[in-house]
């Protein structure tokens, strides 16, 4: 039996079909219909197969489709904490992006996790980092991103993913550092098991009660 091919500009390699469909030989008055072998097509990520549902080729970046969805980017600029929420349930890694962010104090970022509402305990992270000397800060109320507290209006660039592990547990890992103010440079890591599904996630601060006053975050997932 011959090896179909099928390729889709995008894809690292071509496609390798290894069963083709093939027909089935029928007789029709006397009359033997030969099989025929139909090949597979692909589009925009999705696989057909004559005669069967489609599969979707998840996970695959083909062209301009991609499996990587944005949030709505928040201004963050007023209030304590950002929520993004609706996460789906097939997620399995979060990107938090903060650009040019600040508070109106000294509360260190943290991301809060959430199965139908925010979880404020139990996370074990940790960063480090340079702040004018070696510094290091450890929390259970979320996954960290800086090393040590920041002064007011330090403003920040940082990038956090967040990977499941399977069973609802999740690990992170972070860079962050200061754009004004003193200069800040940290990397942290931290941990979370749920008790159920993520479909959200909270950007705040240690204290929770410092309130944002410049920039903008906004997620990646998929």
């Amino acid at each position: 039996m011959a090896i179909s091919t099928v390729s889709q500009n995008g894809l690292n390699a071509p496609l390798t079909l290894t069963s083709p469909v093939l027909t089935t030989p029928s007789v029709t008055g006397g009359a033997f219909s030969s099989p025929t072998i139909t090949s597979p097509t692909i589009s925009s990520g999705v696989l057909t197969f004559p005669n069967t549902t489609t599969q979707s080729a998840a996970g695959l970046v083909v062209g301009s489709a991609s499996a990587i969805t944005s949030g709505t980017a928040v201004a963050s600029t007023s209030g304590t904490s950002i929520d993004f929420t609706s996460i789906p349930s097939w997620v399995k890694r979060i990107t938090v992006m903060l650009k040019g962010v600040s508070t109106s104090s000294n509360g260190v970022f943290i991301a809060q996790l959430g199965a139908g509402s925010v979880t404020t305990t139990g996370y074990l992270s940790s960063g480090w980092g340079y702040s004018g000397g070696t510094n290091g800060l450890a929390t259970t109320v979320g996954l960290i991103f800086q090393g040590q507290p920041p002064n007011s209006g330090t403003v920040y660039n940082a990038v956090m993913t967040i990977n499941s592990l399977g069973s609802n547990a999740w690990v992170s890992q972070a860079i962050i550092a200061s754009t004004t103010g003193q200069v800040d440079k940290y990397a942290s890591t931290g941990g979370i098991t749920l008790g159920g599904t993520l479909d959200r996630i909270r950007i705040t601060t240690t204290a929770g009660s410092d309130t944002f006053t410049a920039g903008s975050i906004n997620i990646l997932y998929e």
